[in-house]
């Protein structure tokens, strides 16, 4: 069933499609640094790494951020990303249609009075976190930030302060942990009140044999309050040639495979969670503003879930 909310008025600015075009071709630069960029075949030197971060093998999180421009990457991470790059050029957009997705749906849920917020899969800090613009409109929420990559704690303890109204807080855990991380997410955050558990290209990192269905459930089960589900995952169905293609680029060289989605398994992950989807609906990424140019090859499934509070 689709539920229909009001939102205030609000101003939103949009790239061309020739200036997204633009920007895809200048993520082939490679990441910036302190003269400007680089092309991905130029090493540079890389600064040392944190205790417990091991730079010899890629790592997600900074994939990740090499493909959205960062810096917080190292060689292994960097000569993966280009692969998959290679493979499929639009993945540097679908990288910061994602941060664009997830600014939109903060506000969204703001509108609905939710105030708490547990990102799982937090990735390293970029502009636009959850609470920046959570805590830009209602200074109180609330932020629990979760990973397993050490890199992205170690980033997140240092650069994602809260205001002093509202609060966040670090969990350094595993997906596959519900129960650790609803356990420490309430040492911060009431799940008797509103909650919602943000999923952004995360859930592709977990295959079948781990049940990713029944993980989220598992999450969903643990909030009392009306429960917000928000998914962000990579389609194997969407653009699948370049898709399959770019996938196999990454599982060759990365130690986490990605495991491609359907719409259809994507929509299991609502639906099994016991909740429903908010207008206006599970969509393409490249479909969730209908005002703007629609950029062909974005590659992801995107949806907001609600479910009521539990009855005492």
């Amino acid at each position: 069933m689709m539920r229909e909310y009001a939102l205030p008025p609000e101003s939103h600015y949009w790239l061309t499609h020739a200036g997204h075009e633009i920007l895809t071709e200048a993520s082939r630069l490679g990441a910036p640094n302190s003269t400007g960029w680089l092309p991905p075949s130029m090493d540079y030197e890389d600064p040392p790494p944190p205790p417990g971060v091991d730079t010899s093998r890629p790592s997600p999180a900074r994939i990740w951020n090499y493909t959205i421009g960062g810096k917080d990457n190292f060689a292994a991470d960097r000569q993966a990303a280009s692969a998959v790059l290679e493979a499929m050029p639009s993945l540097a957009m679908t990288a910061r249609l994602t941060r664009q997705f997830q600014a939109d749906a903060v506000r969204r849920l703001l509108a609905r009075g939710v105030r708490q917020f547990l990102d799982i899969g937090t990735g390293l800090p970029a502009a636009g976190a959850i609470h920046e613009i959570a805590q830009g409109e209602a200074p109180e929420t609330r932020v629990v930030y979760v990973d397993n990559d050490p890199l992205v704690l170690a980033h997140a303890r240092a650069l994602l302060r809260s205001g002093p109204e509202g609060s966040c807080a670090y969990l350094s855990a595993d997906l596959r942990e519900p129960g650790k991380i609803l356990a420490h997410a309430a040492e911060t955050l009431d799940l008797e009140q509103p909650t919602a558990i943000f999923l952004l290209m995360v859930l592709h990192f977990i295959p079948d044999d781990d049940h990713p269905w029944r993980i989220v459930r598992r999450l969903m089960d643990g909030l009392q309050g009306d429960g917000y589900l928000v998914i962000g995952h990579a389609g194997a169905d969407i653009d699948s040639e370049a898709s399959a293609a770019a996938g196999e680029e990454y599982n060759a060289r990365s130690p986490v495979p990605v495991r491609l989605r359907t719409h259809e398994e994507v929509a299991r992950f609502f639906s099994e969670a016991g909740t429903d989807l908010l207008e206006p609906g599970l969509l393409s990424l490249a479909d969730w503003w209908p005002d703007q140019d629609r950029i062909s090859g974005i590659n992801g499934h995107v949806g907001m879930g609600w479910r009521p509070a539990r009855q005492p």
